[in-house]
């Protein structure tokens, strides 16, 4: 067990400065229980100052050039490296992901950051050149170039509450644009060692950087629903992403929302790597991803074998001392998560489900009371009717289940049937077969014989159906938050 950081007070940081306010937002210690860190909550009053900053510096970051905006996000990398330690012990306790997980989300930080410098470069100098070829404009000649799209809000998640922030914020810097950020309000603290890095960074105008935590009811409708936001970028659930939708006005939306993830398991698939593969996609971070296994779809005829396999597996995933190098998972963000999940388990075993393993909130060894009711043990159902409510809704749990198929068309229709379409798996040793799913499966990505990994965003990932707009990725997002421009000469 590490020992406990003082406890942090962070401020909200507009045009240039820190602030406090008269409300606050507690956080709590998800390893040790309590409340380790409190953070200023901006009001409707901040929430319009940053909007205005961030509208106003639109000009001057246009005349900004894609080497300073580059060196930025580079020392943003260098700095965040610097201060792994302490940002990894922050997510630790702010999100209950075990410390190694943490040091990675770090690192993948840093160089997102890096990468985001390296694609702005790219995309600027790879303006076109265009002739006229229709009658009217003959002789025309044209550049086309990119330039930055104006203010963007990005909305992040708890999960990654650093990683999936510096994907939204490490593009839009990048590409020239002001931001805004709203972080989750369970996991605002690294977002704010994040906001003191960019702080600190020489160059960066007042205005270009806003951190603007707050409660979502007090200021998410004034940030989304204001016409200075040019672009909004947010990681979170479909309800949430549509409420957003709904409240803002003509602006470019780039959302990863929920994710129900299949994995269709053939009985020609190798299924030792099965097993392995849907065990980490379905526990680690103890299911709280997008792009986790929610539902595992076998052939009929290896189901059960798959399920021995996969038992074999869960001894690698157990709770323990978050900062202990080799636990597994944690504990659910909150008391509400494992209530949803533990719902989606009773209803699953009331139609027919076999619990093989777990189905219980249990708190391994020494976790303090108030943290107990938050564990829940990692989970492994058999035989699920395709009615269950666990086969179509997200659940942001350690919970593997599997469910029957008899063949490639019932695959499709379970997989398919979801509102949600973000990943997917399909595992075969049948290549045409798998580029067959591939092709059918609706969702955003799917991965052939491996479990769904969105990885730093060099290959673009989204959703489709309720799971999202667009794409994100190095590349997509920085193409999303830029607009092109056609001077003709």
């Amino acid at each position: 067990m590490a020992t406990r950081i003082a406890q942090r007070r962070e401020r909200i940081y507009v045009d240039g400065e820190w602030l406090e306010t008269e409300d606050d937002l507690s956080v709590s210690d998800l390893a040790e229980g309590g409340t380790f860190a409190h953070v200023a909550a901006a009001g409707p009053t901040e929430a319009r100052t940053a909007l205005a900053a961030a509208h106003e510096i639109k000009p001057e970051l246009r005349q900004t050039t894609v080497v300073e905006r580059a060196e930025w996000c580079e020392t943003i990398a260098d700095r965040l490296r610097e201060r792994e330690e302490e940002i990894a012990e922050v997510i630790v306790r702010e999100a209950g992901k075990p410390i190694s997980s943490a040091r990675g989300e770090v690192g993948q930080a840093a160089e997102r950051f890096d990468r985001a410098a390296e694609e702005a470069r790219t995309i600027v100098s790879k303006g076109e050149y265009r002739e006229g070829s229709t009658d009217g404009h003959e002789g025309w000649q044209a550049i086309v170039k990119h330039e930055p799209i104006g203010a963007v809000l990005c909305i992040t998640p708890y999960n990654y509450p650093l990683a999936t922030t510096a994907l939204q914020v490490a593009p839009a810097l990048a590409a020239g644009n002001s931001v805004l950020l709203k972080p989750a309000s369970k996991t605002p603290i690294s977002a704010a060692i994040l906001a003191d890095v960019i702080a600190d960074v020489d160059g960066i105008p007042d205005g270009a950087f806003n951190f603007v935590p707050g409660d979502a009811s007090e200021i998410g409708d004034v940030l989304s629903g204001d016409d200075r936001v040019n672009a909004i970028a947010m990681t979170g659930s479909s309800g949430a992403g549509k409420h957003v939708a709904r409240e803002s006005g003509m602006v470019n939306l780039h959302m990863e929302l929920g994710g129900n993830a299949p994995a269709i398991v053939f009985d020609d698939a190798d299924l030792t790597d099965v097993a392995g593969n849907c065990a980490k996609g379905s526990f680690k971070y103890a299911g709280q991803r997008c792009s986790a296994i929610s539902r595992v779809l076998a052939h009929e005829s290896v189901h059960d074998d798959l399920v021995d396999l996969i038992d074999g597996q869960m001894d690698a995933w157990q709770a323990g001392d978050l900062f202990a190098e080799d636990t597994a998972l944690g504990p659910l963000i909150s008391e509400d998560q494992a209530d949803w999940v533990e719902t989606l388990v009773e209803d699953a075993v009331e139609k027919g489900a076999e619990i093989v393993r777990g189905g219980e909130r249990r708190a391994p060894d020494g976790v303090p009371d108030e943290l107990a009711d938050q564990f829940f043990e990692p989970t492994l159902l058999a035989n699920v009717p395709h009615d269950a409510r666990i086969v179509d809704e997200e659940q942001f749990g350690p919970i593997a289940a599997i469910t029957t198929f008899e063949d490639e068309a019932e695959a499709l229709e379970i997989a398919n049937g979801s509102d949600l379409a973000l990943d997917a798996a399909v595992f075969t040793n049948d290549y045409k077969r798998a580029m067959r799913l591939a092709e059918r499966v609706d969702a955003g990505a799917v991965r052939i014989n491996g479990a769904p990994s969105h990885g730093l965003g060099d290959v673009p990932f989204g959703g489709n159906k309720d799971s999202g707009i667009g794409r994100e990725g190095l590349d997509a997002s920085i193409h999303a938050m830029m607009r092109e421009k056609s001077i003709i000469l």
